[in-house]
This record gives structure tokens, sequence and C-alpha cells, in this order.
């Protein structure tokens, strides 16, 4: 029993488990999310296209981005992620605006919003759909390989980099960091 003991919490930590998430007001966006499906594979696949083009330039050369976007000519790898992972999809009206993947329940394989959505709280949206999933799944842990341009952004979230790791792709060096959180499983309980 833990009765005359005291759990150490850091002080951050202890704030935010105080603190609900805040999502950033969607200024006139009426966004759901729903389960992704077959029929979204070419809007996710342009979507994560556009996204990388974008988004990710400031971090990636030109060379680095046309390896890295070449994986949507893996078709089989998107149907398999739509079928077998748990896939959530934001949308605005008919448009799909940002979408998340979730393996085996501890794993996020894929996290992308819209080129021109951003900061509009969608990836948080998301996120927390995708983390309350693992939770309900008795998951313990969040692991991900999670670009340059994506680190920040994961560890505002509570994710920590294990290592960074070089890929080679088409004989392009393409980096990435391993990253991993602890889920607090009574948080969203």
């Amino acid at each position: 029993m833990l009765r005359n003991r005291q759990l150490f919490i850091p002080s951050t930590l202890a704030v935010r488990l105080r603190e609900k998430p805040k999502l950033k007001k969607m200024t006139g966006l009426n966004i759901t999310i729903r389960r992704g499906q077959p029929s979204d594979l070419s809007e996710l696949q342009q979507l994560f296209v556009d996204t990388i083009k974008t988004v990710c330039k400031a971090d990636y050369s030109d060379q680095q981005i046309n390896v890295w976007t070449s994986s949507i000519d893996n078709k089989q790898r998107w149907l398999d992620i739509i079928e077998n992972q748990l896939l959530v999809v934001a949308q605005e009206k008919d448009k799909v605006v940002g979408f998340c993947s979730l393996d085996n329940y501890n794993y996020i394989d894929l996290l992308y919003v819209h080129k021109d959505y951003q900061r509009q709280g969608i990836a948080d949206k998301l996120y927390f759909e995708i983390e309350k999933e693992a939770i309900r799944n008795k998951g313990t842990v969040l692991l991900s390989d999670v670009s340059k341009t994506a680190r920040p952004y994961f560890e505002k979230k509570g994710f920590i980099v294990l290592k960074e790791q070089t890929n080679i792709r088409q004989g392009i060096e393409i980096i990435n960091y391993k990253m991993t959180k602890q889920l607090l499983t009574s948080y969203w309980q």
C-alpha cells in the first residue's frame, strides 16, 4: 500500500497531470475525426506528398524529400496501413486535412496535417485520439520514428529521443529520431 508513501513526480509533469489537454482554436473550421478507409488512399497519399514537400523543406534537401515521398509508390504498404493499423482521419467538409496511424497500439507510424491547415490544432486532435486508443488497449508506451520537422511537436507531447537514426534510402541519407513516451494510463480513464 502506498498510503504512507509519497510518489515523486517532477513539477513539470505534475502540472501537466492537472491540466486537461488544450486544443488550439480552429477558427471557422468544422473538423470531424473518423476512421480511415480504403477510399481515402489517393487523398492520403496526396496530402502526404504535399505536406512533406512544403512543410519539411527547411529540414531536408530536395533529394531527401523526393526519396521520402517516393514511398507512395508502395501501394500495398498504404493499403496495409488502412487495413491493419488504427487510422484516424481529420476531415473538414469533404476534404481530408490530416491523418494519424497507430500500429499494434504502441507505434505511431504516420502523423501528417495538410500543408494549408498547419498550426490549427488538427495534429493535437489526431494525436489525442491515438493516445486514448493506446491507453484503452492497455498500452504503456508509445514509439515513433520522427522527422526533424516533427521532433519539436512530439517533444511538446512528452516524447523523448532515444536515438538519432540515419536511414539510407535509394542511396540518400535521411535523418530521423526514434522517440518514445511513457503513457499515464489513468489520465484518459
